[in-house]
């Protein structure tokens, strides 16, 4: 079981990780860079919307491996359109940036389903899900090397072809996982639930808010990176970005097997402290080596 649904996780993110960190420098190329950022809009937008989506329907309604087969077919097709009308005569941005919006309306919510079949076959989830989960990151780092490193894809639509290839057989691979029936099927609809206005009130403590806002800051200039960092090593004349971007997920996996001991001896608060700076430091670097694309500051930056 836990083979099954190590394979359903990798290509959950190899997905995901297929056309994200290129369609930027795809952008790019055919002359919509001024919309890359409408592009990183989508998948908050969608991340917001699914909840909705989650808990007035699949989590109600349908068994959650016929949800995940269903939308993984549905988003991997609005992928595979999207170069389709991004060039040639009568490319439109609009509609490629809204077959992205549609598409990250389809997987969003899969993310949510994954964990929560996972969940439901495991026995012992504090073991076993970490190593599960372990292998999306895995999966996201194949999907660069693969597109970028192998396929020198970059600037092309091959990662998005390559990405909606991978979720229609995720879907198809989605039917054939174990039976999970939805998990709140007879219970009533609550919107203070579904957008997590309960979590809130029984975490409602200082300390707590303190800790939303810190994520809230923190996440602005993740936005950026995730939006311009692979047009950034491009434009520093570093072969294959998406490929070298892959060297974050990499560490990544290091810090994850390495997070017990370090909250052992750190503790919460000095962790996030250092995550924080860490995230300070890889901009000096990149700051720093603008100007004369500098190879180390910035995969450096990268790692951390």
């Amino acid at each position: 079981m836990s083979a099954r649904l190590s394979l359903m996780m990798f290509l959950e993110f190899f997905v995901w990780g297929a056309w994200y960190v290129t369609v930027a420098n795809y952008m790019t190329r055919i002359g919509m860079s001024e919309e890359i950022y409408l592009a990183f809009l989508v998948s908050p937008v969608a991340a917001i919307v699914s909840p909705f989506f989650l808990g007035m329907v699949a989590d109600r309604f349908f068994s959650t491996e016929r949800v995940l087969g269903v939308l993984h077919i549905l988003g991997g097709i609005f992928l595979i359109a999207a170069p389709q009308v991004a060039e040639g005569p009568g490319a439109s941005s609009t509609l490629f940036l809204l077959l992205l919006l549609v598409h990250m309306l389809c997987y969003m919510p899969t993310l949510g389903l994954a964990n929560s079949l996972a969940f439901h076959h495991i026995t012992d989830q504090e073991k076993q899900f970490p190593i599960i989960r372990v292998f999306g990151t895995i999966g996201w780092i194949v999907a660069n090397i693969f597109v970028s490193g192998v396929l020198h894809a970059d600037q092309t639509a091959i990662p998005l072809y390559t990405a909606g290839t991978a979720a229609i057989l995720l879907g198809l691979y989605s039917f054939s996982l174990p039976h999970t029936p939805p998990p709140a099927a007879g219970e009533q609809v609550s919107v203070r639930k579904i957008i997590g206005l309960d979590a809130l009130e029984r975490l409602g403590s200082k300390p707590f808010y303190i800790f939303v806002a810190s994520s809230f800051l923190i996440c602005i200039p993740l936005a950026a990176y995730y939006a311009f960092a692979p047009v950034f090593v491009s434009a520093a004349g570093i072969a294959d970005p998406a490929f070298k971007m892959s060297f974050g997920q990499m560490s990544e996996v290091l810090f994850m097997l390495a997070m017990p001991l370090l909250f052992a001896r750190l503790g919460v608060k000095w962790m996030l402290l250092v995550g924080m700076f860490a995230c300070v430091a890889r901009y000096a670097l990149f700051a720093l080596a603008a100007p004369a694309g500098v190879f180390w500051m910035i995969i450096t930056g990268i790692v951390l």
